[in-house]
């Protein structure tokens, strides 16, 4: 069985880091994709930055060059590496693995591509 947990959330003032791990488990990261999502209060979860089969990164317009997603095979682990955090940043952040090894680029933030979800970290930053 799947399972996703997450860490590293916080509170931080605007322009502070976070690096946030989501620990896998269940399956090998390398045959699927990943990514991270964020859900704010009253808005829809959207996708921030994925990897998909091949180790190919893809990020939202909105954290392209503030944030950088890897992954560690040999420990199961996805990480999100978040710089210049903005108030627009705060949101619940959710880890996901996909069942898929050919969707690229863009979809790769589409929610429908992922199985397996996470029960989230709370980033709260403050201005």
């Amino acid at each position: 069985q799947v399972q996703l947990v997450e860490s590293g959330g916080g509170s931080v003032q605007a322009g502070g880091s976070l690096r946030l791990s989501c620990a896998a488990s269940g399956y090998t990261t390398s045959s699927y994709c990943m990514a991270w999502f964020r859900q704010a209060p009253g808005k829809e979860r959207e996708g921030v930055a994925a990897i998909d089969a091949d180790g190919s990164a893809t990020y939202a317009d909105s954290v392209k060059g503030r944030f950088t997603v890897s992954q560690d095979n040999a420990k199961n682990t996805l990480y999100l590496q978040m710089n210049s955090l903005q108030p627009e940043d705060t949101a619940m952040y959710y880890c996901a693995v996909g069942l898929s090894d050919w969707v690229k680029g863009k979809l790769l933030l589409q929610t429908a591509v992922y199985t397996f979800w996470g029960q989230g970290t709370q980033v709260t930053v403050s201005s």
